[in-house]
């Protein structure tokens, strides 16, 4: 059996929305394996979580992601995470990787060192970064399409920030978990601000190198001395 392969014939926006997808969807396959089996063999890998301040809950933080209570929480986590690692790494390619591994491990690492003494599980934290990756990278990189792309997350999931803080006692989810993913996105946007897309210069614009400039006369200033003398 030959494994078909994009070639330099397939357009590249096409190849590069190809490529994008593949991180995601095997996310979300280990997703939905890990569910189909707690389901299947009616057990619970809840306790592969992370659990705050014990040395058992450190597992937590590779595992944590890719556990759900149930098929709503799953299904709900699925549709974001598709549509937010996508659209970074669609737009952000070249740094795509290592912000999402960043932010997957970095989420886990908050949640460990300060939340409620429960176990948390869910992918809702990875979201809350990618969405505040988004925003804010997009916002502070002053290019119009990331711009455009900042304010769409923040018109389909601005609705999210309201999960990141504690708004009544006992909560059902874990806000500690959407409060540190929220953080560890807003920083790394910061960081990594120099690295990937950029505003593209305009045609228009023409930048003289101090140190390499030799003391001659630009070419579009050549002769104007000279004319404005013979007018004289």
């Amino acid at each position: 059996m030959k494994i078909k392969r994009l070639n330099s014939d397939t357009p590249i926006e096409k190849r590069r929305f190809i490529y994008s997808l593949v991180l995601p969807i095997v996310f979300l396959l280990i997703a939905f394996t890990v569910h189909l089996i707690q389901h299947i063999e009616q057990i619970k890998f809840t306790k592969l979580g992370v659990y705050p301040m014990q040395a058992e809950g450190l597992w937590g933080i590779l595992f944590t992601p890719l556990i759900h209570g149930d098929w709503k929480h799953l299904y709900s986590n699925s549709v974001s995470m598709l549509v937010l690692a996508t659209t970074l790494f669609y737009f952000y390619n070249k740094i795509a990787a290592k912000i999402f591994v960043f932010i997957y491990l970095l989420s886990g690492v908050g949640t460990w060192l300060a939340a409620r003494e429960s176990w948390h599980i869910g992918a809702s934290g990875v979201i809350y970064g990618l969405a505040m990756f988004l925003i804010i990278s997009g916002i502070i990189r002053k290019h119009i399409p990331l711009i455009a792309i900042s304010l769409l997350v923040i018109l389909f999931y601005g609705g999210l920030i309201w999960g990141a803080f504690p708004l009544k006692v006992d909560l059902p989810y874990s806000w500690e978990g959407h409060l540190w993913g929220a953080v560890t996105g807003s920083i790394l946007a910061l960081v990594y601000r120099r690295e990937g897309p950029h505003k593209p210069k305009s045609p228009f614009e023409e930048e003289i190198d101090v140190e390499d400039y030799d003391g001659e006369e630009p070419y579009w200033m050549q002769g104007v001395d000279q004319d404005k003398n013979e007018d004289r």
